[in-house]
Order: C-alpha cells, then sequence, then structure tokens
C-alpha cells in the first residue's frame, strides 16, 4: 500500500516543494513564447530600422572601397579606415543583438519569473541512466512536445504559403525593378510575411503558456507519502510532537506541584477542581493563580496543600469558574474580584481567629455565566440558534 501510494503522484504541489524546485533551476518556459518575442523584435526593428541599416550598410560599403594614394603611402590610415569600419559594424550587430538578448529575457521572464540559482549547473548523474533515459524518450510528455512541434511546423509552413501565394505577382515583378527600388520593395514583401508568422506564432504561444504551467504543476505533483514526508520535516514528526507535548505538560505539573506549598490559599470543588491562589500586596495588583487542576491532579493538589498547612476552601462554584477562566500565573479575571476577595477575607480572619473558633467558611457567588455548570452557561445563545 505504501508503494503504491509512493507511485501516486495525484495531490498538488506545495508552495515547499514548488520553492525548492525554483531554488534549483526547475521553472515553467515557454519555447514558443520565446520564439514569437523574439521574432516579433526582429520584425519591429526592421520596420523601424531597416531603411536607416540600408543606408547605412551602403555608406559602409562604398567607404570600405574607397581609398586614395594617401592610404597606401601611410599603412597607418588603414588601419585606422578598418577599425572605423568594424566599429561601426559591431555597433550594428550589438544594437541587433540586445534587442534580440532582451525580447528572449523578457520571454523567460513573462512565464517563469526572475529566479537565480547555480544548481542547474551542476552534474545531474541520473540521465545518465540509459533505461531512464529510454523511459523519457517515449513518455507521454514528449509524445505531446513532437506532436505539438508537428502542428507548430504545418502551421508556419501553411502561413509562409499563403503570405507567398498572395504576394506572389509582387515578387516577380521585382525583376523588372531597378535595383534599389526592388531592394526596398523585398524588404517590405518580407517583413509582411514575417509580420503573419509572428500572429500565427503569437496565437500558438498564448496556448502554449497556460499549458507549460500546468505541466509544470503536474511534474510537481506529490504522493501521499510525499506529503506526510513534508508535514514531519516541517512541522515535526507527530510522534516527537506528543513525546514534546508530554514532556511540557509534566515540567508545568511539576512547577504547579512546587507552587502550591507557597501559596496562600486552595479553592475546590471537592473532587474535580482545585485552583491554588497566591496574593503578594506589594507585587500583585490581585491574587495570582499558582497552580490549578481536575480530577487526580486537583486532588494531588490539595494532599500537597494539606501537607504543607495551606487553607483549603470548599467553594464549589469558584473553583470551576477560576478553573475554567483564570490562567496560569495570571491574575484571576476581573469578573471574579468580587468573590476572590470574599475568600481573602475569610483567609485573613483565618488567620487571626484563635484555635477552635475558626470563622464560617463562605461559599462566595461567581457572577452569571463564569460558572460552566449552569444551565445559563451550557445553553446556546440566541445568535447561535439561529446560526
Amino acid at each position: 500500500m505504501a508503494d503504491k501510494d509512493a507511485q501516486d503522484h495525484n495531490l498538488p504541489a506545495s508552495q515547499r516543494k514548488i520553492r525548492k524546485a525554483r531554488e534549483e533551476g526547475q521553472l515553467p518556459r515557454s519555447r514558443d513564447l520565446a520564439h514569437a518575442l523574439v521574432l516579433a523584435a526582429m520584425v519591429l526593428l526592421a520596420w523601424f530600422w531597416l531603411p536607416q541599416a540600408l543606408q547605412d550598410c551602403q555608406r559602409l560599403l562604398a567607404d570600405g572601397l574607397r581609398f586614395n594614394a594617401q592610404s597606401l603611402s601611410h599603412p597607418g590610415a588603414m588601419q585606422h579606415s578598418l577599425a572605423n569600419l568594424g566599429g561601426r559594424l559591431v555597433q550594428a550587430l550589438l544594437m541587433i543583438g540586445a534587442v534580440l538578448g532582451g525580447a528572449a529575457v523578457a520571454s523567460q521572464l513573462a512565464l517563469g519569473g526572475w529566479n537565480f540559482t547555480l544548481k542547474a549547473l551542476g552534474p545531474r548523474w541520473n540521465l545518465l541512466d540509459p533505461v531512464a533515459g529510454l523511459g523519457r524518450l517515449f513518455s507521454g510528455q514528449n509524445a505531446g512536445q513532437a506532436l505539438k512541434a508537428v502542428l507548430l511546423a504545418v502551421l508556419l509552413g501553411a502561413v509562409a504559403a499563403w503570405a507567398l501565394h498572395q504576394r506572389l505577382d509582387q515578387y516577380v515583378s521585382l525583376m523588372s525593378t531597378p535595383l534599389e527600388q526592388a531592394l526596398a520593395q523585398a524588404g517590405r514583401l518580407l517583413l509582411a510575411g514575417l509580420f503573419a508568422l509572428t500572429l500565427a506564432l503569437a496565437v500558438f504561444a498564448a496556448l502554449d503558456v497556460p499549458l507549460q504551467r500546468q505541466l509544470y504543476l503536474r511534474r510537481l505533483r506529490m504522493s501521499r507519502v510525499e506529503v506526510k514526508q513534508e508535514m514531519k520535516e516541517t512541522e515535526g514528526s507527530p510522534e516527537i510532537k506528543a513525546r514534546q507535548r508530554a514532556r511540557m505538560r509534566e515540567l508545568t505539573r511539576q512547577r504547579m506541584m512546587a507552587a502550591v506549598p507557597k501559596a496562600d490559599l486552595v479553592v475546590m470543588n471537592p473532587t474535580h477542581y482545585a485552583v491554588a491562589l497566591k496574593y503578594d500586596e506589594a507585587k500583585d495588583g490581585a491574587p495570582r493563580v499558582v497552580a490549578k487542576g481536575a480530577d487526580l491532579l486537583a486532588l494531588r493538589i490539595r494532599d500537597v496543600a494539606k501537607e504543607h498547612k495551606v487553607p483549603v476552601l470548599q467553594a464549589p462554584a469558584l473553583a470551576r469558574a477560576l478553573y475554567a477562566h483564570a490562567k496560569l500565573d495570571r491574575e484571576v479575571p476581573m469578573s471574579l474580584f468580587g468573590a476572590v476577595a470574599q475568600v481573602l477575607a475569610w483567609l485573613y480572619q483565618l488567620r487571626a481567629a484563635r484555635p477552635g473558633r475558626e470563622p464560617q467558611a463562605p461559599d462566595p457567588a461567581v457572577p452569571k455565566g463564569m460558572d460552566p455548570h449552569e444551565e445559563q452557561a451550557l445553553a446556546p445563545s440566541d445568535e447561535e440558534q439561529a446560526v
């Protein structure tokens, strides 16, 4: 069953796995989008710069073929002329390369975004496995890529044939046109054909971009085993977390039991709840809860309190309210100040009383809704009933 789950990658990739894939250089890419943007950049560059480029080429050719007696008598002049011509040619090539390179970079950023990593340069020895290579060669994904390439070639061929057929007479008429006019006319015809190919490729790229994104997410799908392993790595093993929680509870119990002998008073519901209170007038604005527990822990608190002669008061309603609403090592809630003040007054009277003349133990009332055993607290509110 575990092996089956390991091979059943039908769960969506988590953000952690997508982030790790990006760190390894795996991003969604569309070659058709890159080709469309580069071809569009070529068409725009030729459309706006071709007339100027033709003039520059004419001047470059004329300057290269021109020489005089000074050039023959001074070899340095020839070197200067060659450096000048080469610099002009390099400038033109750099501009073309910058435009086409910018289009290629923009195509990558448009789909996968910016990502810098050196892991993609490292060796991938798993690609050297011939058996796995044959599996990838005849995989469904490669078959789909091959089919897509064939469809693209057929589409571009059909568009090119249509564009050529529409302007066939104009191409033939170039044979009887003067050279300068023929070159300009041929450039315009070629641009029109390239523009038609760019539109066709742009349509194909618009379909390929969401397809590549979907295939990318599909390749990163996770099995149930991978999801469980990732949860263990990010959140920790459930067994270890359970042991940690148990250890924390045990440490909390030990700390509470060590604080009980120093408490001023323990308020109890006879067998179910116990809350130990301590009040330091110099430090505290109100009594603090130093220990609390239910059932067996409540009995342990009671026994430790009696062992160290800490007064124990049976006040069921107050004990339940303190256990439900007061937090450990925090002051008691403001709504219970009145009830706690009554038990503190009893404690002071108890300390001042003579042996055998202890004051009567109070049973302080708690505000309505603070005792979790009250029917009003257990009954659903009007809003809850409406929901």
